[in-house]
């Protein structure tokens, strides 16, 4: 099958397998983005060594797996180990009789063969090096889901392993032009907005992507995947995060707060409302959030990093939270009934401003500003009385704001008179708290695109949904 988009993924293994020198590439990224497959398919299963970690498996489990891999590879009969420094010295004897140009080495979920008291980091990071770094024909490819021990234990080690990964590639779910790619591959043809609909619950995640069935419609589709007694997406949640994080019941706890607040939450008031006294571990549990693509951060305009906003950024976590995780089980046409449900509307507001978040690059190529330095935050009205916010401020090298204002609607959005005044009195708001001395765009980005009436003119560039189908630059 086709490798759908992962240009710059691809590359970066191209530039790997051809560099003659030794290799030590980790790809990490959520559950379901299509690590492996990117792997696999790249590569087309061609390899010198696979193996694949034995999820929530004991260190004689791994062992275990690890011989039998050995074995079938090697057409040998190497002993089954009690240690993973005796099992590296086995791969070692192995690979190093291999007379070929590029020797390749695939291991698959790797955090989970690091169980715990196993000593296997430690046995990896002397085969590495003491002979892995040394061997110009060795490209050795390590994986994982769990993007905390990618992270801290593997790319950011500051041990035996700092800065020994030669490639590091973060692997991030499809965006919408990619999405469209992959439907139309399957034979589901889909238009623009109902595309979107579908990124709005499940992103751009190939796996959940690779579930929808052609025969049925959208609404069905997510009924039958969310609703349906059967439905294969109702444990997902869980299953991610217990696959990401050891300390799974305390990110849930932080990412259905941020999620239950639209506009994001700053670290104090997380850590107030959690009761968090370690400030230490939620730094480290939002950094790491960040680091999955589940939780974004930005800052206020104006504002120091120590006032950054976190925010939920997975599409797919924030529909499950709102509509399936309290799911009484009632209703298997849930979704399908729900079209014109009031909390439906409301979701489908905040869920398209998501995915505008997700597509910046997109928004400054419609702008004509995709080479120029722009620093992204939203702002707040210091006059709380006020209740005004700007979602997406682009704040411009070339002395230019865009104040966006994202809405979703299936007809072509039309401004009032009344919502052009409160733009109007917004902006002026904006200009003087924040004393800035650049021009002030007003920039609408809509699902349908902006009627053409007397108030259109207040505005100086319009986005549509067509624009966010670009492909990244």
């Amino acid at each position: 099958m086709e490798i759908f988009g992962r240009e710059r993924e691809q590359n970066q293994l191209r530039l790997s397998l051809d560099s003659g020198m030794p290799e030590l590439v980790a790809v990490y990224g959520r559950r379901r983005v299509g690590k492996t497959y990117l792997i696999r398919r790249y590569f087309n299963d061609k390899f010198d060594f696979y193996l694949t970690g034995v999820y929530q498996g004991t260190k004689k489990e791994q062992l275990q797996n690890f011989q039998k891999q050995l074995n079938h590879y090697a057409d040998a009969s190497f002993p089954l180990t009690d240690n993973w420094f005796d099992a590296f010295d086995q791969l070692k004897t192995y690979l190093q009789h291999l007379n070929k140009k590029r020797v390749i080495v695939f291991i698959d979920e790797m955090p989970w063969l690091d169980t715990p008291k196993s000593r296997f980091l430690k046995a990896f990071e002397l085969f590495w090096n003491s002979w892995g770094a040394t061997q110009e024909k060795l490209m050795f490819i390590v994986c994982g889901s769990a993007t905390t021990w990618m992270m801290n234990k593997l790319i950011g080690d500051k041990g035996g392993l700092h800065n020994r990964t030669s490639r590091n590639i973060h692997l991030s779910p499809f965006n919408l032009y990619e999405t469209e790619a992959y439907l139309r591959s399957r034979k589901i043809r889909l238009s623009h907005l109902q595309i979107a609909e579908c990124y709005m619950i499940l992103g751009g995640v190939p796996y959940y992507l690779s579930l929808l069935e052609t025969d049925k419609s959208l609404s069905q589709n997510i009924d039958n995947l969310f609703f349906h007694k059967d439905g294969v997406m109702k444990n997902e949640y869980y299953f991610l995060l217990r696959s990401l994080f050891n300390e799974a019941s305390l990110y849930s706890r932080i990412i259905e707060l941020i999620s239950s607040k639209n506009k994001g939450l700053t670290q104090k008031e997380i850590k107030e409302s959690l009761r968090i006294s370690d400030s230490g571990k939620l730094t480290e549990v939002l950094n790491n959030l960040v680091a999955c693509d589940m939780v974004n951060r930005y800052s206020a305009f104006g504002k120091t990093s120590r006032d950054n906003i976190y925010q939920i950024s997975d599409p797919f976590i924030h529909f499950y939270l709102t509509f399936a995780k309290n799911y009484n089980g009632k209703d298997e046409h849930r979704w399908t009934n729900m079209l014109d449900n009031p909390t439906r509307t409301a979701w489908s507001g905040y869920a398209f401003e998501l995915i505008c978040l997700l597509h910046l690059n997109q928004i400054k190529q419609r702008l004509g500003i995709a080479g120029i330095l722009t620093q992204t935050c939203s702002w707040i009205n210091a006059d709380t009385s006020s209740r005004q916010q700007i979602d997406l401020v682009i704040d411009r090298r070339d002395q230019v704001v865009n104040l966006c204002e994202i809405k979703y609607s299936r007809a072509k959005y039309e401004i009032t008179k009344k919502y052009s005044d409160y733009m109007v009195e917004r902006l002026e708001a904006f200009r003087q708290q924040t004393k800035t001395r650049k021009a002030l765009h007003l920039t609408m980005i809509t699902t349908s695109g902006l009627a053409d009436n007397e108030y259109a003119g207040e505005i100086q560039s319009v986005v549509d949904l067509d624009d966010l189908f670009r492909p990244s630059i």
